[in-house]
């Protein structure tokens, strides 16, 4: 009997060390998560992971705050996905209607007034697109190659001015620090862009001198990297008029973010 309640107590003694030890790397682990909640918040890498080590879907994703936004503009994909009969506005053939709107010298440019034309390069595009900025220095390329051809770049802003990032006084600007060499519009009361079914910015349509519609579309097949081009389709629109043939293709989808209408 002596024996056993030895090996009972060395027993109990065991177990008592045992739950002891628990305890303090239970207590451990509890500080360690204050410590993490203090010094981050309480939201801060809480987020359930998945079995190979990914957050779900609830996560937060994107560019940090503050930093530059990469990718798709907000409003989904940048890619037009709407055909011309769903948008509206002029399709291969139609004749364009004339404009007279505002430049950022304060003159007034219609297609009638601009002098030996052959074509009109009307460009829809805007400040704050990261599309619009990345075509910027290839559409001034494309104007100072072609308007002396007779293909000057005619650009008007589409977005409402709502948004004074878009408004009169920054296009001034944008076309100041960028030395457009081009007219560069303003489409007061949004009337112009529906008329001819601009959606995105930016997008070309291409006219002939009877103001035809010849091209619709995106300016090349590469958004993001001038360098990886390998079709320039308005160039290749232009040299097909230039021809005397019909330019092929003479439609593709544009690229970029979708045109802010007015809230009014």
């Amino acid at each position: 009997m002596k024996r056993i309640s030895v090996v009972f107590t060395m027993v109990a003694m065991l177990a008592i060390v045992l739950v002891s030890c628990k305890n303090k790397e239970n207590h451990k682990h509890d500080t360690a998560l204050e410590h993490k909640e203090h010094e981050h918040g309480p939201d801060s890498e809480h987020h359930p992971k998945d079995g190979k080590g990914k957050h779900h879907d609830g996560d937060r994703k994107g560019p940090p705050h503050g930093g530059d936004r990469k990718g798709p503009p907000k409003g989904g994909s940048p890619e037009q996905t709407k055909t011309i009969e769903e948008i509206g506005g002029y399709n291969i053939g139609d004749v364009a209607t004339d404009f007279n709107l505002k430049n950022i010298d304060g003159s007034m440019v219609s297609l009638a007034g601009v002098e030996n034309a052959k074509g009109y390069i009307v460009t829809f595009t805007c400040n704050e697109c990261p599309f619009s900025k990345l075509y910027e220095d290839r559409l001034i390329a494309l104007h100072n190659t072609y308007a002396p051809q007779g293909y000057s770049v005619i650009a008007i802003n589409p977005n409402s001015p709502e948004n004074e990032k878009e408004g009169y006084a920054a296009m001034q600007t944008r076309a100041k620090d960028k030395a457009f060499p081009f007219a560069y519009l303003v489409d007061e009361g949004q009337k112009i862009y529906p008329q001819y079914g601009a959606v995105r910015t930016p997008q070309v349509f291409l006219l002939d001198k009877e103001l035809k519609v010849q091209y619709i579309g995106a300016i090349d097949d590469n958004s993001k990297s001038p360098e990886d081009v390998k079709v320039k389709y308005v160039e290749e629109a232009i040299k097909a008029l230039q021809a005397g043939k019909k330019p092929s293709p003479n439609l593709t989808k544009a690229i970029g973010c979708p045109v802010k209408a007015s809230r009014g």
